[in-house]
């Protein structure tokens, strides 16, 4: 049975992935737990295919523990938010680089040769002007976020060459679903159960970008997992779908039943700092390893959305 690591594994995409690898491998999990949740891995606790490491990517000592008789790993820790990226650029370099060439370097002196990386197909390239964006496009990020998954991508090629570790860099699109509290969809839920007459959006909302939902975004990873060729290869992950923020915000104030709420726009071209406000990415080689999308974004959305009122209550309309 095959011995993997998924570190930010009580995060939300993570926790996934290990409820879906435990099936057929033994399973460690490393959290810091400051965006993770312990209550996303209670099913595992008692398995003795699961042993979870409370631990950061930035500690050596953590690194090295959680890496113990492991055969592959799955890297999904990260500072996840490209706003504070702008904020705390040294910060995020600290974890999104310093921390991953960590695990890098300690699978060098381990002798553990394969890699799964979670990256981010709508920030490394930066304003794309391929549409659809294929994986050979020049990575021109332009937010902090975005440049510390590029130069980590970087370091996965170099080591695929200096010292034989193959890798699969993960160009996810924009990932939704149950366990997430981050991205316009929970932004807007949370904005709504505040005052569910506005709806504030950043940005002019035509904003266009790949989103994908979390169970599409684990078998594609599963998948590239398993058919990892020799040297390091980037590819897009997405479901092929795009959305409009306008659109976003229609269908969560119909799912929320306050379709009278009053929307209202920033103006601006982006959303924030950093904010890519068109991707579109080229999924040709994802399709090629045999991989389909089985859900259709807005039914991914609406999914979600249903959650977050299971999880954390129904927007009240006020009297």
């Amino acid at each position: 049975m095959q011995r993997v690591l998924v570190t930010g594994g009580a995060g939300f995409i993570g926790s996934h992935l290990v409820d879906r690898l435990i099936q057929d491998c033994e399973v460690t999990a490393l959290d810091n737990l400051s965006e993770g949740l312990m209550e996303n891995l209670d099913r595992h606790k008692t398995s003795r295919q699961f042993r979870f490491v409370k631990g950061s990517i930035t500690s050596g000592d953590d690194v090295e523990t959680s890496m113990a008789g492991v055969d592959t790993v799955y890297h999904f820790a990260a500072q996840p938010d490209v706003r504070v990226s702008a904020e705390q650029p040294i910060n995020d370099f600290e974890t999104n680089v310093v921390g991953s060439m960590n695990l890098l370097d300690c699978m060098r002196r381990l002798d553990i040769k394969r890699m799964v990386f979670a990256s981010s197909g709508g920030t490394v390239y930066g304003e794309a002007k391929t549409l659809p964006t294929p994986e050979s496009t020049v990575l021109r990020p332009i937010s902090n976020y975005g440049a510390a998954k590029a130069a980590f991508e970087m370091y996965l090629s170099s080591y695929s060459e200096l010292y034989g570790i193959n890798s699969v860099s993960v160009r996810f699109a924009n990932i939704i679903g149950p366990r997430s509290t981050h991205g316009v969809i929970y932004d807007f839920y949370t904005k709504l159960k505040q005052n569910p007459t506005r709806l504030e959006v950043l940005g002019n909302g035509t904003q266009e970008k790949s989103y994908m939902y979390v169970s599409d975004a684990v078998e594609a990873t599963i998948i590239l997992g398993q058919q990892m060729r020799q040297g390091y290869l980037p590819v897009n992950v997405g479901s092929g779908e795009r959305l409009t923020v306008s659109r976003i915000a229609e269908l969560t104030k119909e799912e929320l039943k306050v379709m009278d709420a009053r929307t209202e726009y920033s103006g601006s071209r982006s959303g924030w700092a950093g904010d890519v406000v068109m991707t579109n990415m080229d999924i040709r080689l994802l399709r090629s390893f045999g991989w389909k999308p089985r859900v259709h974004i807005e039914d991914g959305v609406r999914q979600y959305i249903r959650w977050l009122v299971e999880r954390f209550g129904p927007v009240k309309k006020k009297p």
